[in-house]
């Protein structure tokens, strides 16, 4: 079943996740269906778009099926996952960046996990992402990058913060490729996620 749902979302067809989301509503947990169904299916997407198997188009329709795959198990989510909301993030890819895949993943567990998120997109200037914090009276910052040339972006975000007053207030998540657990250490972020699971159990630690 599982294999399915990755299956139809890798198929880039909408009615066809709908079909397989509603086939597993009556086996599967949603957690698991949207984790080790739709964002494994997902994830795979993205590594075929590396390679030049996919195209760019691919991706957004695989996207959209996604987010219509979680819209349908909205109903089926504990309490919290769609009553009161956990935190505020915002969530972005570094300006220099155009890659915007596994953030989508992240922004979209953490949706369906009860958060309320503001995905501002890819190569995303440091200031938008402090000026988006402000707006929404945001929990937390959730920074990717995903090459070794766009990692400074995470710590000049957190040194806007900064100096803008902000840093008691707001955590800031850090990941993608590059990133790792030293590197959050050594720019003084609030924590480092290798993937979208890890960012929901993450985000919850601290922010619930």
């Amino acid at each position: 079943m599982l294999q399915e749902l990755a299956d139809a979302i890798i198929s880039c067809k909408k009615d066809t996740v709908l079909a397989v989301v509603e086939k597993a509503k009556g086996e599967l947990e949603p957690s698991e269906i949207i984790e080790k169904g739709l964002a494994a299916g997902m994830n795979e997407v993205g590594v075929r778009f590396e390679r030049g198997k996919l195209f760019l188009p691919h991706v957004m329709m695989a996207a959209d099926a996604m987010a219509a795959g979680v819209a349908a198990l909205k109903d089926l989510m504990p309490e919290g996952a769609s009553g009161s909301k956990l935190g505020v993030i915002v969530n972005g890819t570094v300006e220099g960046d155009v890659h915007d895949i596994g953030k989508a993943i992240v922004s979209t567990m953490l949706q369906s996990a009860g958060f309320e998120v503001y995905d501002i997109g890819r190569d995303v200037p440091i200031r938008n992402f402090i000026e988006k914090a402000k707006e929404v009276n945001a929990d937390m910052i959730g920074i990717s990058a995903l090459m070794t040339t766009t990692l400074q972006g995470q710590k000049g975000v957190i040194e806007l913060l900064k100096e803008e007053g902000l840093r008691d207030r707001v955590k800031v998540m850090v990941g993608g490729a590059p990133a790792t657990q030293a590197w959050a250490d050594k720019i003084g972020a609030d924590c480092y996620a290798e993937n979208a699971s890890e960012a929901v159990a993450k985000a919850k630690e601290l922010l619930a």
